[in-house]
């Protein structure tokens, strides 16, 4: 990463964007017809709520969100970082714009996203990628406007790896969903696991402030969001860069002393920074779902201390127990890495064997994957794709018992469930999704963003299926 991207050690507040604003507007109010913005999301639940204000802020100057690129004036690439895969699915999407650059050579196109925040990319689409405007990196989403003004203004092309370790409140949002929202509650990451890139492209923590937050929040149940989801690449490492003390567990609690008919979710946590206390506010709680997405990444204590990660199987296992004491209906949710450079078949076994211990609902696991500029990918010791194939083979067949089992427990229960209307695969069957996220899957129309009480009759290991009770 480029030592300007790495931004600057502090900023006390954003800069207004108001003058950029009105002056893009001032561009859009002398076109003949109302300018197009189209904007391409890929990544985590993060960047979604990042492309949410990019949305946002393009509407705000004067462009109508289309949902397809042709025939836009404005297209935004929000990219992902995590591995090598999504970042090659971000440029191919890029390559496929140059015809309509062709056809509409006033056609603005914008790469945002963590992975501009990498130099070596910002080089790549300086060389290969000449029809693109501008890259923009997360930590300065904020500053989209005056972006557009400079582009507009001077015809230059801004590939800069500009960031700024600061919290920018107040850019409009454009929300997807009029019944589920996120909310980020912080920014960046401390944590340097080996195999990760997000500290370098993210930045440090930044923590925004408890009212903003609550004020956010507040807005949303008063909208009536029944589904609201607190987002940070370490969301209960939240308050640890402020000065008062002021913790996630406080954050958590005075959120749900807000009135209203809505279910809180948060992620993702750290199990370094899994408190007792965290789960003491879960447990009383009246708006907190009984969920938890607690990444274990491999079973084996020499691995995780190669990744990097500040526990050991001993602490993770303890906070864990600890939860189903409090909360014995706790859904509880993991990622695991198949394959980290050294991985042994014995330490494979030893994640296989917390698999059975932990008893995980559910599991996001991969094979691992070299992300450049990271310890992990040039370590000695990488392990062969068809090992960790098989060795993922292993794991997802053991995750599935397990999951099925979990869910059968289920069957006969009456569960609440938010309705998420016609599936997008059966066109017969409705969808929905429990407060511990569980998809359920039934026939009686239930409008999206409605409550159900579904009796479940039928489980596997990645749905419940039922009827819904009648009121």
């Amino acid at each position: 990463m480029s030592e300007n991207c790495k931004g600057k050690a502090s900023v006390s507040a954003a800069l207004d964007m108001t003058p950029y604003i009105d002056a893009v507007r001032a561009f859009s109010d002398a076109r003949t017809c109302k300018p197009r913005c189209f904007v391409l999301t890929f990544g985590c639940q993060q960047n979604v709520a990042d492309s949410e204000k990019l949305a946002g802020m393009a509407e705000n100057m004067g462009y109508e969100i289309v949902d397809a690129p042709e025939g836009a004036d404005l297209i935004l690439v929000n990219t992902c970082a995590i591995r090598e895969h999504a970042e090659q699915k971000a440029l191919s999407a890029v390559g496929q714009y140059k015809h309509l650059k062709e056809k509409n050579p006033a056609l603005i196109i914008g790469i945002c996203g963590c992975m501009v925040a990498q130099e070596h990319r910002r080089e790549e689409i300086k060389k290969s990628y000449p029809y693109v405007s501008f890259v923009l990196c997360t930590s300065v989403i904020y500053r989209l406007p005056q972006y557009l003004f400079e582009v507009m203004e001077k015809g230059k092309r801004i590939l800069r790896g500009e960031e700024e370790h600061t919290v920018a409140e107040g850019a409009p949002i454009r929300r997807e969903s009029t019944y589920r929202a996120s909310v980020s509650i912080m920014y960046g990451c401390n944590n340097f696991c080996s195999y990760c890139i997000v500290p370098y492209v993210r930045g440090r923590e930044r923590s925004r402030e408890p009212a903003a937050i609550i004020a956010e929040v507040k807005d949303l149940v008063a909208k009536g969001y029944k589904d609201i989801t607190l987002l940070g690449q370490n969301v209960n490492s939240y308050g640890k860069d402020r000065t008062d003390g002021y913790a996630f567990p406080q954050l958590l609690a005075d959120l749900d002393k807000i009135e209203g008919d809505y279910t809180l979710h948060f992620m993702t946590s750290h199990p370094k920074d899994a408190t007792r206390a965290l789960v003491d506010v879960m447990a009383e709680s009246r708006h907190v779902a009984h969920s938890f997405h607690l990444p274990l990444q491999a079973g084996s204590d020499r691995i995780l201390t190669l990744m990097n990660r500040h526990y050991d199987r001993a602490k993770y296992l303890d906070i864990l127990d600890y939860m189903r004491e409090k909360i014995p209906d706790i859904s509880v949710t993991s990622d695991i890495i198949v394959g980290f450079p050294t991985e042994t078949e014995a330490e494979f076994e030893e994640t296989l064997e917390m698999l059975r211990r932990a008893r995980f609902d559910m599991i996001y696991s991969f094979i691992y994957s070299p992300r450049k500029g990271t310890p992990a990918a040039s370590m000695e010791g990488q392990i062969p794709h068809e090992v960790s194939a098989a060795r993922m083979n292993r794991l997802l067949a053991l995750q599935n018992e397990i999951a099925e089992a979990a869910n059968k427990r289920l069957v006969g229960k009456t569960v609440r469930v938010l309705s998420e209307g016609v599936s997008k695969t059966d066109a017969t069957t409705y969808t929905g999704r429990t407060d511990q996220n569980k998809i359920v899957f039934f026939k009686e129309p239930v409008m999206e963003g409605e409550w159900a009480l579904v009796k479940i009759d039928r489980a596997a290991a990645f749905a419940l299926w039922g009827e819904v009770e009648k009121s």
